[in-house]
């Protein structure tokens, strides 16, 4: 019997086994060269600690607030489409796995099972990740039915007019299942038979025309706290911050969109510096330790969204998977920080790191 894994990044290397491969590099692949890809992990290992000793370290609170609603640990789900692919119990499997961590799920618009499933396989505080369709009634309905059916906020997904060109999903000529929310409304059975199916489902449904502007009429249809995800630069969190947004996901799509844009560490302390403080600002892409987790924290994010190490756990063990997961990113935050002399997550402070701007800046 293979030994347990012990940490996230031991996951990746199981799902590659049990999934077929066009799955595989569904989930594990970026954009053209893949540079953003590899960079959203690399640039946090040029970010080093400072750590501070003889700090009383015996009780570690790990817990934090998002929007009002109290977490474990500033560890959330991101959201990722099909995850039946990974796992047959998809989205419900990951839900469940939330709940017994008592965190927060962002479920992807273009899931596998309906919002009314995930509402209803278990208790927990959920957000809803928005795509804007060119049919607008559709993504309304679907923002309305999440509303009703309990899930506390809205993710908008803003880096995407257009699909982003991976090439593994081109060669492997990707198909996409049908997507249970959309059953009766629209078909998601696009074949194309010189690439992807889901690149040419993209360009079929969504609304490249989408802009600051159509952010009124996403308010006039919700009642819900919308958050927006995709922000890199400090132009548009400022932008994102005047037309009333509840919190910004500072995020690159996890490297599927647009190749060579900065990793998400790396553009963070930009948008933080904007928002001031107005806004929640969180951040995805890239996180695969508990150090990760700590870096992110130290440089202005109030909680991070963890999303293809999630998929990697549902597909090597189901919701099992997704749990263990989360609690060794738990695990690595809590000892980073009794290493680093951070009793609770308000401890944790910019002084607790070093950035690669920080050693240039001091040799200058």
């Amino acid at each position: 019997m293979a030994a347990e894994p012990v940490n996230v990044n031991e996951f990746q290397e199981l799902a590659r086994q049990a999934l077929p491969k066009m799955y595989y590099d569904f989930f594990a692949g970026g954009a053209e060269d893949q540079h953003t890809l590899r960079e959203n992990v690399e640039a946090f290992s040029r970010i080093t600690f400072q750590p501070r000793i003889l700090v009383d370290v015996s009780k570690i609170d790990m817990s934090t607030t998002i929007l009002g609603y109290k977490i474990s640990s500033p560890i959330m789900i991101a959201p990722t489409s099909l995850q039946k692919l990974a796992h047959p119990e998809g989205e419900i499997a990951t839900a469940r796995a939330a709940a017994a961590c008592n965190t927060i799920m962002v479920l992807s618009f273009m899931a596998t099972c309906t919002v009314e499933e995930v509402a209803s396989s278990c208790n927990a505080v959920r957000f809803l990740q928005l795509y804007v369709f060119k049919r607008r009634d559709i993504s309304a309905q679907v923002v309305q039915k999440a509303e009703r059916y309990g899930f506390k906020a809205i993710v908008l997904t803003v880096d995407t007019p257009r699909l982003g060109r991976r090439e593994a999903d081109i060669k492997n000529r990707m198909v996409s299942p049908q997507l249970k929310n959309f059953e009766g409304l629209l078909t998601t059975d696009i074949s194309n038979d010189k690439g992807s199916s889901l690149e040419a489902l993209a360009s079929e449904i969504y609304d490249a025309s989408l802009s600051w502007k159509d952010i009124e009429w996403l308010t006039s249809i919700t009642n819900l706290p919308i958050l927006i995800k995709g922000v890199l630069t400090c132009e548009d969190a400022i932008k994102a911050v005047e037309v009333g947004v509840s919190g910004i996901i500072v995020s690159n799509h996890g490297a599927r969109q647009l190749d060579y844009v900065p990793a998400t560490i790396s553009a963070l302390e930009e948008v933080v510096r904007a928002v001031g403080g107005r806004v929640p600002v969180l951040l995805d892409g890239g996180v695969r330790r508990g150090t990760d987790v700590f870096k992110a924290l130290a440089l202005g994010a109030q909680a991070v969204l963890v999303g293809r190490p999630v998929i990697y756990g549902l597909a090597a063990k189901g919701e099992h998977g997704v749990r263990r997961v989360l609690e060794m990113l738990k695990d690595e935050l809590e000892i980073t920080m009794a290493l680093s002399g951070c009793s609770s997550v308000k401890d944790i402070s910019r002084r607790h790191v070093r950035t690669e701007r920080d050693r240039l800046q001091s040799m200058l």
